[in-house]
């Protein structure tokens, strides 16, 4: 017990050392200063603190859980609020923020669930208990559809709001951010958990790719069509990843 209590000692004060160090940054481009604030880098190193522990809210399960995170997405949700209006984020512009943290926070939250439920499932077909994999393992990749939909058409949607309402001509966050790095980062991190769960899954990178592809047309043009491979390729490859490293670790046992 006390050697995970101290992980979690280093997890938070990391977080602490980081969200300080990106202090330095946020004023530097963001506020025009030669350093940060002590507000500012208070602010930061409080919020990367939050980000250390979110791992603690899913030490414990069923309603114990559900309390724990929502007290952490409060804390962080108000940290993170409190910094935005300090960098001077304003009414709309505030609330933006807030729900772009709200459905990042959404799919971690969702990824890790998601992973949970993938154990149980396999302990119970270890056990006898549920029937072997599904053609192309569909009702494997099920549950993680609602991860994918979030990501390919949710956090679309909203950055695409939030550029439109604050960003003027430069598409930073909807043409910039969100191709390359938020989904290829996702979509890897997403395909590993399934690979590494539950095998080969060929049809996740295809549900990304399919996904993605409404949003091709409603919030950009044929010539945006590169953002599909941009979730389905990562996604194929961290199934593939997972797939690999789960049976690396099994020949080991």
């Amino acid at each position: 017990m006390d050697r995970i209590k101290w992980s979690w000692v280093i997890r938070i004060l990391a977080g602490a050392l980081l969200g300080a160090a990106a202090s330095v940054v946020l004023a530097s481009n963001l506020a025009d200063a030669r350093g940060p604030s002590p507000e500012v880098f208070l602010l930061c190193a409080a919020l990367g603190a939050a980000a250390g522990a979110a791992t603690l809210p899913f030490a414990d399960d069923g309603r114990a859980l559900l309390l724990r995170s929502g007290a952490h997405f409060g804390v962080t949700a108000l940290l993170f609020g409190l910094l935005a209006a300090r960098l001077g984020a304003r009414g709309t512009q505030l609330l933006a923020w807030l729900a772009m943290l709200a459905v990042l926070y959404a799919l971690i939250w969702l990824g890790r669930w998601i992973g949970w439920y993938m154990e149980v499932v396999s302990l119970r077909t270890m056990m006898g208990l549920a029937p072997g994999p599904s053609p192309l393992k569909w009702r494997e990749t099920l549950p993680y559809l609602p991860f994918a939909l979030l990501l390919c058409d949710g956090l679309p949607l909203l950055m695409y709001w939030a550029d439109h309402m604050f960003s003027g001509d430069v598409p930073v966050l909807s043409g910039l951010l969100l191709p390359y790095v938020l989904l290829p980062a996702a979509g890897f991190s997403s395909g590993m958990s399934l690979g590494r769960r539950r095998g080969l899954c060929p049809l996740y990178p295809i549900a990304c790719f399919l996904c993605y592809l409404p949003m091709v047309f409603l919030l950009y043009n044929s010539s945006a069509m590169f953002h599909c491979f941009m979730v389905a390729v990562p996604a194929l490859a961290g199934d593939a990843a997972g797939w690999l490293r789960g049976k690396t670790r099994s020949s080991r046992y």
